[in-house]
Formats: C-alpha cells, structure tokens, sequence
C-alpha cells in the first residue's frame, strides 16, 4: 500500500511541531505554502495559531479556494486556529473567514484569554494507540458549540466537544503537537487514502 502524502500548512503557527510528529510517525511530510503545492498531497495540517492573522495570509497567499477544492478529494487536519477555518460558522467571527469543511459552530477563544491556558484530561470515544488517556493543551482554545448531525465528536471535556471528525476530516480544538502526542496524527492518517 501506498505511504499517504503529507503536508503541514505553513504559513503561521508551529508547523515545525506538527512535522517532528510526523517524523516519530516515520512519514515524510513537506511544508506547504503555495496553491499548487496541494496537488500532491493525500492530507493537509492546517495548525494553531492566531486565527485573524491565518485568515489574512491565507487570502494573501490566494488559498482559500484551493483550500475547499483540496477538501473534496484530501483531508485535512484543524488544530486551535486550524479548527477555527474548518468549521462552518464562527460565533465571533472578527473577520475570519470559515472554510466550512465541517458542519459545526465555534467561538473564537471560547475557553478564555492566553492566562487561562490549561492542560487536562480527555475523555475520548475512539481508540488510540499508545498507553493512557491523552492529554489536551488548551491556549487561546475555540469552543465548540454546536455538531451537525454527521459530524462524530471523538473526545470532549467535560461533557464539550473537544475533537470532531467527518469522513476523514479531523478538528480539534487543542494542540496535540506541544505535548509531542502523536496519537491524534496517527489517527488521522489512518483515514487517508493515498492515491
């Protein structure tokens, strides 16, 4: 079988992060920056960050229509800011545009200010490998507020959707890559279907 091909967006955020996981994955994965850079990818990380400023770059670098036309054949993986752009509407926009990959809602630093950054326990509904129940680094964190029908919530905390995923499409709210946890990357890469 194939290796998938894939790539981290990166434009802002810590993508350096997202690649070292991939590294311990043992798959090659490439930073991309340009439209056409797309087309030879099966998966796209679209990582944390400050997600006015992702929006900005995004259109600057005219990729918001590659963005959604990559959605139809690849997946992609939202962290923080990243699920931000995937969901399909933002209750605080402040001039973020979605890219409405998944049938959600999310506010925009839901779970307060950076001085209420927090790391806990999640609880999860999927299996992943490695040994104890996962972690969530929250900073600056989106809350989900609201799931379509067809969307799967995969961890909560405390009751909240913390993680979501629709037909190989994953979104989280917190970032997997400061803890170096590589279970969340290798679920995701489970869903991709290398051509």
């Amino acid at each position: 079988m194939a290796t998938a091909r894939v790539g981290v967006l990166g434009l802002q955020g810590d993508f350096a992060a997202h690649l070292e996981i991939f590294d311990a994955l043992d798959l090659p994965a490439r930073v991309i920056r340009r439209a056409g850079e797309l087309d030879e990818l099966d998966g796209l990380v679209v990582p944390g960050g400050e997600s006015t400023t992702l929006s900005i770059l995004l259109h600057a670098n005219e990729l918001y229509g590659p963005l959604r036309d990559f959605a139809g054949r690849g997946k992609l993986l939202g962290t923080c800011a990243g699920a931000i752009l995937m969901a399909r509407r933002i209750e605080n926009p402040g001039g973020v545009e979605p890219l409405g990959i998944l049938d959600m809602t999310v506010r925009r630093n839901g779970f307060g200010r950076q001085v209420d950054s927090f790391e806990d326990l999640l609880e999860t509904s999927v299996e992943l490998d490695g040994e104890g129940p996962p972690s969530g680094v929250f900073i600056r964190a989106p809350r989900i507020t609201e799931v379509g029908e067809e969307v799967e919530v995969i961890a909560s905390y405390h009751g909240e959707a913390v993680a979501v995923r629709r037909q190989g499409h994953m979104a989280l709210t917190f970032h997997p890559e400061i803890r170096r946890d590589p279970r969340w990357h290798a679920l995701w890469v489970k869903g991709l279907s290398p051509a």
